[in-house]
């Protein structure tokens, strides 16, 4: 890995499946001080979160949730449930005798009446077509569940593909390199050979013109 100063990105030259030496001392005091000079450029700080808006535990409280969380705190005993709704009172004695006070007392008890009724009716609709909704709702689950472990599947499959392409690339390119490496030092041996060759006949030469000259 290497940084290109000029645009500031960091270039990426290693190859994982055919790279060599990792053992090496050498090398891994290289890579130590690769990123010992990333760490200096990353400064956290003790609270690297500082920069945050503080978190407020209680937006999602509602004043009911409030409100019980309080009696919890004060020990306070919990309220018992408000049974009047379902109450049929009588007119109080004052006004046993008053016939709005009576009418008053009829339609309470038909709205409680009807308020029954409704609970039945829903309590039969739930009874005869409950299960059946229960059963639809888990069939769209596991149908759901399905689809997801269908998709699960297609990208562990990808990306096991990406990773043998890679491996592959990565293969095909290690080979390339050996053969260039090869080749470069064939070349550079060559080259020492001629160069060598160069230097013995100028000693050769130099020996001639030294014994024409005398």
């Amino acid at each position: 890995m290497s940084r290109d100063w000029n645009t500031n990105e960091v270039i990426v030259d290693a190859l994982p499946y055919i790279d060599q030496g990792f053992d090496d001392l050498r090398i891994r005091e290289i890579a130590l001080s690769l990123v010992e000079e990333e760490t200096k450029r990353y400064k956290p700080t003790k609270n690297y979160l500082e920069h945050l808006p503080q978190l407020n535990l209680n937006d999602f409280e509602t004043d009911i949730m409030k409100n019980e969380f309080a009696r919890i705190a004060n020990h306070n005993p919990m309220e018992m449930m408000n049974m009047r709704r379902y109450e049929l009172p009588t007119p109080p004695p004052g006004k046993l005798t008053d016939i709005t006070a009576w009418n008053e007392a009829v339609e309470n008890s038909m709205a409680q009446l009807e308020h029954q009724a409704t609970r039945i009716s829903n309590l039969e609709l739930m009874g005869e077509y409950g299960s059946i909704a229960w059963k639809n709702y888990n069939k769209i689950l596991n149908i759901m569940v399905e689809e997801l472990k269908k998709q699960l599947i297609k990208i562990k499959k990808k990306t096991q593909e990406v990773n043998w392409q890679r491996k592959n690339d990565q293969i095909n390119v290690g080979r390339q390199l050996q053969e260039l490496e090869s080749s470069w030092v064939g070349l550079v041996s060559k080259n020492y050979e001629i160069e060598r060759a160069i230097v013995e006949l100028e000693k050769e030469i130099k020996q001639v013109q030294d014994k024409s000259t005398n």
